[in-house]
């Protein structure tokens, strides 16, 4: 049987393979919170570009197949909720697009992320990981640099793995709070939630995005909290909630948040 935790929380963050590197479609996912007992269920694939990009996001042209394909799930699956949204990545001078996109569906939320760096390459690349190695100060004030631009643009509801260049378990020497509190700062002068998202432990690091100290430092300034798997695959689904869920109550939270039509409601952890 499922444990209570999971009646009470939602998963937000998953995705589906128009981006190119994830496993299931929405069905599938749903089949597997359906299973373990998942209160609510979203989707949030990488947000298309104008023009292509990357290899590792939709298409423009392939928003209607990702609507066409959450309809499937919630048709199939009608007595769980299931959301709709986008991951969104935050890159200077693209603002305007965001602003597109939210006009482009009824979303319920837009996530926002940081994976591109000032040259233009992924912080959460594996090809990347020798600059870890040997640049791992820089990357840090250059990645939370940019996520305090994104906390501070106004444009998404909540804040994706907000420690992300820990992926590979590469962190900079001395208190890491130094980068933590301006972007904490930012989080509750704007009123903006983030996530605790399970798939860190999944990774190199080990531990959920974000650490345990940003989590106090966040709980202390008030700001409120979503629990994710970030999954790539319907096996993910929820993967790692109970440890999560302990985390954020041993940290003071004792609510998390769900979305509707891009408006939040706060509902008990368990």
């Amino acid at each position: 049987m499922p444990s209570n935790i999971f009646a009470a929380l939602a998963d937000y963050h998953t995705h589906t393979p128009l981006c190119r590197h994830a496993e299931g479609w929405p069905v599938d996912y749903a089949r597997i919170a359906v299973e373990r007992g998942l209160g609510e269920l979203g989707f949030a694939d990488h947000n298309p570009m104008p023009e292509f990009f990357d290899d590792w996001r939709m298409l423009r042209d392939e928003l209607p197949r990702y609507f066409d394909e959450v309809e499937k799930a919630r048709a199939q699956f009608p007595q769980l909720n299931i959301k709709l949204g986008l991951e969104c990545d935050f890159i200077p001078g693209y603002e305007w697009w965001i602003q597109e996109l939210a006009d482009m569906a009824d979303w319920d939320y837009l996530i926002g992320s940081v994976h591109y760096l000032p040259g233009g390459w992924e912080v959460d690349h594996p090809k990347y990981i020798a600059r870890h190695q040997g640049g791992a100060e820089e990357i840090w004030r250059d990645y939370w640099a940019l996520l305090g631009r994104c906390i501070r643009s106004g444009l998404f509801d909540f804040i994706a793995h907000p420690d992300l260049p820990k992926k590979f378990g590469i962190t900079p020497q001395g208190d890491l709070r130094r980068f933590y509190e301006p972007a904490v700062a930012a989080l509750a002068e704007t009123g903006t939630p983030f996530e605790i998202n399970t798939a860190g432990m999944r990774r190199d690091c080990h531990e959920e995005y974000p650490a345990r100290s940003f989590i106090d430092l966040a709980h202390s300034a008030g700001v409120p909290l979503l629990i994710n798997s970030d999954a790539h695959r319907p096996s993910d689904v929820a993967a790692g909630f109970d440890e999560a869920a302990a985390l954020a109550k041993d940290c003071g939270y004792t609510h998390t948040l769900r979305f509707a039509q891009r408006q939040r409601s706060s509902v008990p952890l368990a």
